[in-house]
């Protein structure tokens, strides 16, 4: 419940400072060791929801006054290629991603 609120306080800060509509949080979860990872929507990079930093955490302290910080985690900028085997970008003479 904890991490639907957290996204619920962030997306409803970001309506009231009128960030584009795309920039929102799908999702938020917590680990074991209290992480929480958000997802932010398709349409919108982290990049684009960290113009809003100092909103998101005051909006997640209302939540949970233990968040320290926000930062990206991901990229998203290096080919992620799944079910593919790997031997086949690997090796001499198979010129990796140059390749691809």
């Amino acid at each position: 419940m904890l991490d639907k609120g957290i996204a619920s306080a962030i997306n409803h800060a970001l309506f009231h400072q009128q960030a584009p509509a795309h920039v929102r949080i799908m999702n938020a979860k917590s680990n074991a060791k209290g992480t929480i990872t958000a997802i932010t929507h398709q349409n919108a990079t982290a990049e684009m929801a960290l113009q809003y930093h100092d909103i998101i955490i005051t909006a997640a302290r209302t939540v949970d006054k233990g968040v320290v910080d926000v930062e990206e985690n991901e990229s998203w900028e290096r080919p992620k290629i799944h079910a593919v085997p790997l031997v086949w970008d690997m090796g001499k003479g198979t010129e990796g991603l140059q390749k691809m």
